[in-house]
């Protein structure tokens, strides 16, 4: 006598299941419930703070004072050795161009570059 599964869906193990799945459901109310109730009975004691001992400060300064420093450098060039030292830019030619200083030459500059670039965007180059 074997039952084999048939076309249908089987009724009875799905009644099984779900009967199986709610008594789980149930019990774990009831484990839950019961849990509150004695979590709230429980006194909880007060923690106590810690305290950060002195020791282990005096222990980090004596560390920090074994760490050596970075050197700096206090040996600053000044502004005019700097200048001489500052390559002026070349052509290809080799020649070398005059070094531009004023605000407004730069901002000249800048507005012509930009007139450039818009006109090779209008070209559809850029």
């Amino acid at each position: 006598n074997v039952n084999l599964g048939g076309l249908g869906p089987d009724y009875e193990a799905i009644k099984q299941k779900k009967k199986k799945l709610k008594k789980q459901k149930e019990y774990a109310k009831q484990i839950k419930e019961h849990n509150m109730k004695s979590m709230t009975s429980v006194q909880w004691l007060p923690t106590k703070p810690q305290v950060i001992s002195s020791v282990t400060r005096q222990k980090a300064l004596e560390y920090a004072k074994k760490i050596p420093r970075p050197k700096t450098f206090t040996a600053r060039q000044s502004d005019e050795e700097v200048k001489e030292e500052r390559v002026l830019p070349q052509t290809l030619n080799g020649d070398s161009l005059p070094q531009i200083t004023s605000l407004e030459a730069l901002q000249n500059r800048h507005e012509k570059e930009k007139q450039l670039v818009a006109a090779l965007r209008a070209l559809h180059i850029l």
